[in-house]
């Protein structure tokens, strides 16, 4: 146990080190190299520390979009993100993303700067008082608070290990303004920094659940796979892979599990979903969960008499909306190679009408969206619009996707395929809008790559200042805004006084001129081949670029793909 502050000793001639730099050293002693954040009291000198000793700091806007960052690159490298934030305010603007990353099973922490307890906990009204331990912990897989600088290192280490162990999540971490100002001997200092080893242990299944579930599967007519982005954080892609191909089952991946196989791979059902869903008789799930995103695994969605299989880190997982017939607890890349051990090819077969009907449903459905994308409109829709990207990233596989929106998530998620595993950033299980630039920041900063952020005008409007940050970091990140001049759609009226309707935004906005003002590549795009052009001259420049898509006021619908969630009742007249 390290000794307390208040009673270790110090020479007069003896090296001190403050909590800053203890902070920054046991950051780096575990392998932290970025950050993202927002500086400010009483954090700023510690983003300076940062970048002394290598550590590259993004500074935003904005907290919550450096929120976002951290957990999109937690998602990406499955090591966690690191947030950084001022106290109060700054910790609340990061919060949201915070209980996101909880949400979507991404590894983050927020590190936020704290004012002093002893006032915080009598409540006098210190700069920014709030007590940010116990707000954040309804939102976080783990909360911390450092009292003592020689805490630092350990601190540290535990919430590297909270977010990144079993199930991921975000972790909070509070730090004293009194405790990165505070001094104590050097040596005492380096003997508190640890290093979290093996933060993320191996989750091996028990044999008898691998053999069950395979039993399962060899008994079925008509499997399914569904592949979610628990699949693609694993970073198991082989072993995923090879498990598909060698069963011959058909898969079903969601939207962040696109590109673990090519959407082109011949046992892709993501062009027959609602055929699939519907007769399934045995399902695996692979770090999906049935929540909302898939029915609940509820009827009529789903049959009533499909058995399931789930392989997940979380054993409170099984059950959550449906019996699980044959759960496998583990992490998903030890549970796949105990499946591929295990697997007797010759016992599981799908049957030739089973293959059959998937690929007539996909036939027909693709046909249908080919029709969609080949039409002649004026202005253009989401599918006209939409199909002139896909024609460039095609020959762009290399590019990072990122996607938010009502109408532009849903149709951009059918239409533009992914062929690479961690390619496709969304909006993830919360569907929260205002995660584009900071997903696109961060798969340009973790990966180096080329990305390309296909956002609604409304979605857009929630972390649009941060193509500022883009500019001053220089990142290769094209932001196409599909402009139809509404939340969901432009042309709703309101009759009851001159003000705009409430899901109405300026149609004539141009969302080009902005990245202009910061130094960046702007464009106006009116037609499909416009976008087309204006995409293709973006990506070969390499610079930061944003390209106002402008589409039918008319286009989409309430709530893209969720009108039944809409709360609805009759408009009284106004008297």
């Amino acid at each position: 146990m390290a000794p307390n502050a208040a009673h270790t000793m110090t020479r007069p001639d003896e090296d001190l080190v403050d909590g800053l730099t203890l902070t920054v050293e046991a950051l780096l002693a575990n392998g932290v190299r970025t950050i993202y954040g927002v500086v400010g009291i009483p954090i700023t000198d510690l983003a300076r520390t940062a970048q002394a000793r290598g550590i590259r700091y993004i500074g935003f806007r904005q907290e919550q979009a450096a929120g976002h960052a951290a957990a999109a690159a937690g998602f990406l490298t499955g090591r966690p993100g690191i947030c950084l934030t001022v106290s109060a305010p700054g910790f609340l603007n990061g919060l949201p993303a915070l209980a996101n990353a909880t949400t979507n099973c991404f590894p983050m922490i927020q590190i936020s700067g704290s004012s002093e307890r002893s006032i915080i906990d009598l409540q006098q009204g210190d700069y920014e008082e709030l007590d940010q331990l116990n707000a954040a912990k309804p939102f976080v897989k783990a909360a911390f608070r450092v009292d003592q600088p020689q805490d630092l290192g350990i601190g540290i280490a535990r919430a590297i290990r909270a977010a990144v162990s079993g199930r991921p999540g975000g972790v909070y971490l509070d730090l004293p303004a009194a405790v990165l100002r505070a001094t104590i001997p050097a040596g005492t200092g380096r003997a508190s920094l640890v290093r979290a080893v093996d933060p993320a242990p191996a989750q091996i299944p028990a044999p008898e659940s691998v053999a069950r579930a395979l039993d399962l599967l060899a008994s079925a007519e008509r499997p399914l796979i569904v592949l979610g982005k628990g699949a693609a954080y694993a970073q198991a892609d082989q072993a995923i892979r090879s498990f598909v191909e060698t069963t011959g089952i058909p898969f079903l991946p969601m939207s962040m599990a696109k590109g673990l196989l090519p959407d082109g791979h011949p046992q892709s059902a993501a062009a027959a979903r609602s055929l699939v869903l519907g007769q399934a008789d045995v399902v695996m799930l692979i770090g999906a969960r049935l929540n909302w995103l898939l029915a609940h695994g509820q009827p009529p969605r789903w049959s009533a008499t499909a058995k399931f299989i789930q392989v997940d880190a979380d054993p409170m997982e099984t059950d959550s909306n449906r019996p699980i017939d044959a759960p496998v607890i583990g992490d998903i890349a030890s549970v796949m190679t105990a499946f591929l051990d295990a697997l007797r090819p010759e016992r599981i077969t799908v049957p030739a009408a089973w293959r059959e009907a998937i690929r007539e449903r996909t036939a027909h459905n693709v046909a249908k969206m080919r029709a969609r994308l080949e039409a002649d409109v004026t202005p253009m829709n989401f599918s006209t619009a939409l199909r002139a990207v896909k024609d460039v990233l095609d020959g762009h596989r290399e590019v990072y996707l990122v996607n938010e929106g009502a109408n532009t998530l849903d149709f951009c998620r059918d239409i533009v395929p992914m062929h690479r595993p961690r390619h496709r950033l969304d909006s993830g299980t919360w569907g929260v809008m205002g995660i584009g630039m900071g997903y696109a920041i961060a798969a340009a900063v973790e990966s180096g790559e080329p990305v390309v952020a296909i956002e609604g005008d409304s979605a857009f409007g929630f972390s649009g200042m941060e193509i500022e940050t883009i500019c001053r970091y220089r990142l290769p990140i094209v932001t196409v805004v599909f402009n139809n001049g509404g939340v969901y759609k432009g042309d709703d009226l309101n009759p009851h006084s001159a003000d705009p309707a409430p899901t109405v935004l300026l149609h004539s906005s141009r969302y080009d001129k902005l990245i202009a003002a910061f130094g960046g590549i702007g464009y106006q795009a009116d037609t499909p081949d416009e976008l087309g052009h204006a995409l293709e001259d973006a990506l070969r420049a390499g610079r930061p670029a944003l390209i106002n898509a402008v589409i039918d006021p008319t286009a989409g619908t309430e709530s893209g793909h969720l009108t039944s969630l809409n709360v609805t009742g009759s408009l009284q007249p106004a008297h």
